[in-house]
């Protein structure tokens, strides 16, 4: 299970700390999802998600101002009672004087924002996804390529970094070289990074260490990039089959997502930067609805047609 701390949800969204008296260094975030507390206002707690962030909007802060005083502090205290990691009350609204008591209490912490209900509660879900995502680390190279997320894999000294100060020199950006750290934000989207220890470095045999953005300036680097593509360097096969016309598709599982996989053979001659663009084009074509080689498929097909007749 992965956490994120209090302390960096609180920095990321420039969070009022209403209750300063209460210490959160140690307190850490689990869950993904965000919650606006509805029936456990009127005392129904059953399936309460008491591990999520719970946040107070307009619609909550009404209706817990017109209950009977007495009614509303049961229900406050039964709220905080349950170890909620903290509260989030947001249109930069008022806090009752019962919260802060409960919060004390408890050691919930109060927090305020200026943002909207419906904004604050999207882009909160949106940053805890990447930071509680699922993760691995893959040997490899990402770079970006018009867009496109192009994860460069093979064995170690094929040739890998080479090929990225190719495309670097050729204006795409560097995400991430030697190792890439690869999140699952969704079960279509995989985001990769690099590590902070050695983000923007790249190793070259024989010369050594780079630093890409002192070298090619920042336009030439990107912290992250969605993960679209699989570019597979592997030795050239005499006995090997080599795939032609693209018309079938190799798939890469990686944390249980499905990415297209292109296996590109690599003998003295072969310009790989360049076929590196090349995929990330067609693969930008196919995503737009154009296959070349089904195209070129249905012309041959249609010609041995017509000829038949």
């Amino acid at each position: 299970m992965y956490t994120v701390s209090m302390e960096k949800f609180v920095k990321e969204f420039g969070l009022e700390v209403v209750t300063p008296q209460i210490d959160f260094s140690d307190k850490v975030l689990t869950c993904s999802d965000v919650n606006r507390p509805a029936l456990q206002l009127a005392g129904f707690f059953e399936h309460f998600d008491n591990d999520r962030v719970q946040v107070i909007g307009m619609v909550e802060y009404t209706y817990l101002s017109k209950l009977d005083p007495e009614f509303r502090e049961n229900v406050l205290r039964q709220i905080f009672g349950f170890k909620i990691p903290c509260i989030v009350i947001s249109r930069n609204l008022d806090v009752f004087p019962e919260m802060i008591v409960f919060a004390t209490e408890f050691q919930v912490p109060i927090f305020k924002t200026r943002a909207n209900t419906s904004e604050f509660m999207a882009e909160c879900i949106r940053w805890l996804n990447v930071e509680l995502a699922p993760r691995i680390t893959m040997h490899g190279v990402l770079v970006d390529i018009y867009g496109e997320g192009i994860l460069i894999t093979g064995e170690s000294g094929i040739g890998k970094s080479e090929t990225a100060l190719e495309l670097i020199k050729r204006g795409h950006r560097l995400v991430a070289d030697d190792a890439v750290e690869i999140k699952r934000v969704s079960h279509r989207t995989l985001v990769g990074t690099s590590p902070e220890l050695i983000r923007y470095f790249i190793e070259l045999r024989g010369i050594g260490i780079l630093d890409v953005k002192q070298l090619y300036g920042a336009a030439s680097v990107k912290q992250t990039q969605n993960i679209d593509l699989v570019v597979k360097l592997e030795m050239w096969d005499e006995d090997k089959e080599y795939d032609r016309l693209g018309l079938t598709e190799e798939y890469i599982d990686i944390l249980g997502n499905k990415i297209l996989c292109n296996s590109i053979p690599i003998r003295p001659g072969r310009n790989v930067a360049i076929i590196c663009e090349a995929a990330a084009i067609n693969h930008r074509q196919k995503k737009m609805g154009y296959n070349a080689a089904q195209v070129l498929h249905d012309r041959i097909a249609k010609s041995i047609e017509e000829s038949s007749k």
